[in-house]
């Protein structure tokens, strides 16, 4: 079996290669080497050649990538891909190769992996640490052939463990989560993490939270992460090395309890769902032909707002729903724009309002009739839902249109009234995230 032990350096952020080292090694010895600096073809930054010492001018005169590229593919062809963080290496080669078309695919040996489960215990297995703690030299730190000899000499004393032999292959087995979990991660994390609903937390090292998300089933979604191939997901797992969950019951509650933490500990890898939205709402007036409007704005320009949104799709999409169900007309509710009578492209039940067809106080009460429907959103609500254990129930508890938490009670406790609940209420922050959360799970009641 052959192998090719491998370090890049890159630009950072782009990621593009600047250096390449590759040692091929037969499993007793390096037998040939291929190294070489790479022309990026784009700056390099300040702080990079700080850490490396490779600067734009020692790329001036060298080989782009798709110079070397053959030499590359044919060094590696049939042999394994080892590295310290090997997913980091290895993504970082494919997309070179995916950007000039061509597809990439080798076996891969992580020196992290192999390291956690063969020689267990030490503090950190980053390379320069693990190195110090086990006496193996590093010529030239952070530059590619540097760290490609010390990971040589790492994969030689990993490979003269007890069970080593087991050990790779079983992490060469096309079944096996080894080389599919972030470099990091213990496996014994990833094992402990239940095939439940609830909400899972991402850590880096510093045990500090950079991602949340919800699932109905907490491993397989976990999982998906490390499969997808997009760049955030390849850089937050590359920075993954804890894993925390708690279980929900339900998928609703999944939702309240993934809002609740990403506004308490604003993840770096949660930008979407932690911005601070501009708030729209619903709002209606009368004109002078005394026909009543449902028309939408910002918060900020509303009178008397109805139902306070995240957008104007947001606020479009109740409307349309709006007009569908009472049958109003598009014009007066603000979904299109025209001075004759109304013509929207899927809207078609109007009766007529817009050209005189239909009285204009038989119009008005069912345009309030659709104000008060979005007005039952304020009522007082119990959402019971399947408990985290056979044992318990779940609920949310919403007063007067206002979220106040979810809780989880044993199925033996006597509840006769609301107010019973709330000994177990888990009481929680409403906004308007929440809001269109808890919308949609009436609707969909």
């Amino acid at each position: 079996m052959m192998y090719t032990i491998i370090d890049v350096e890159t630009t950072g952020n782009s990621n593009k290669l600047t250096e390449i080292s590759i040692f091929k090694h037969d499993g007793t010895q390096i037998v040939d080497e291929f190294t070489s600096l790479i022309d990026p073809e784009v700056l390099i930054p300040d702080y990079i050649t700080a850490l490396t010492g490779i600067d734009n001018g020692m790329v001036a005169n060298a080989p782009t990538f798709s110079d070397i590229a053959q030499n590359i593919l044919a060094f590696t062809e049939q042999c394994i891909f080892v590295a310290h963080n090997v997913n980091f290496d290895y993504n970082a080669i494919r997309n070179e190769f995916k950007a000039i078309g061509v597809d990439f695919n080798r076996k891969k040996l992580c020196t992290i992996r192999l390291g956690r489960k063969l020689i267990p215990g030490h503090r950190s297995y980053s390379l320069g640490k693990l190195c110090h703690a086990l006496d193996i030299h590093i010529a030239d730190r952070h530059r590619a052939r540097g760290d490609a000899a010390a990971t040589v000499v790492l994969f030689e004393l990993l490979q003269a463990q007890e069970h080593a032999e087991t050990v790779f292959q079983d992490f060469l087995r096309k079944s096996s989560k080894e080389a599919t979990l972030p470099s990091h991660l213990p496996t014994e994390v990833f094992n402990n993490l239940p095939n439940a609903p609830g909400v899972y937390y991402f850590k880096n090292k510093k045990n500090k939270i950079i991602y949340v998300g919800k699932a109905k089933d907490i491993k397989k979604r976990v999982l998906s992460h490390f499969y997808s191939k997009t760049k955030k997901s390849l850089t937050m797992c590359r920075e993954t090395a804890d894993i925390d969950f708690a279980l929900s019951g339900s998928e609703l509650i999944a939702l309240l309890m993934e809002d609740a933490a990403i506004k308490q500990h604003y993840p770096e890898y949660n930008q979407v769902a932690k911005r601070a939205p501009k708030r729209h709402a619903i709002f209606s007036y009368r004109d002078r032909k005394g026909i009543l409007h449902i028309a939408y704005n910002t918060l900020k320009a509303t009178p008397n707002p109805i139902l306070i949104l995240h957008s104007i799709t947001d606020c479009r999409q109740e409307i349309e729903q709006l007009c569908s169900h009472f049958e109003l007309c598009p014009k007066y509710c603000h979904l299109q724009e025209t001075t004759g009578p109304c013509n929207h492209f899927k809207i078609h039940s109007c009766k007529g309002v817009c050209k005189a067809q239909e009285d204009v106080e038989t119009y008005n009460e069912r345009v309030l009739r659709a104000i008060e429907s979005l007005a039952t959103n304020k009522r007082d609500v119990v959402l019971k839902q399947k408990g985290r254990y056979d044992y318990e129930d779940a609920f949310i508890m919403i007063e007067k249109g206002t979220y106040l938490g979810y809780g989880f009670i044993d199925k033996t406790e006597q509840i006769n009234t609301s107010e019973d609940l709330e000994v177990f209420l888990i009481r929680q922050q409403d906004n308007i995230d929440i809001q269109k959360i808890i919308r949609k799970a009436l609707v969909d009641l």
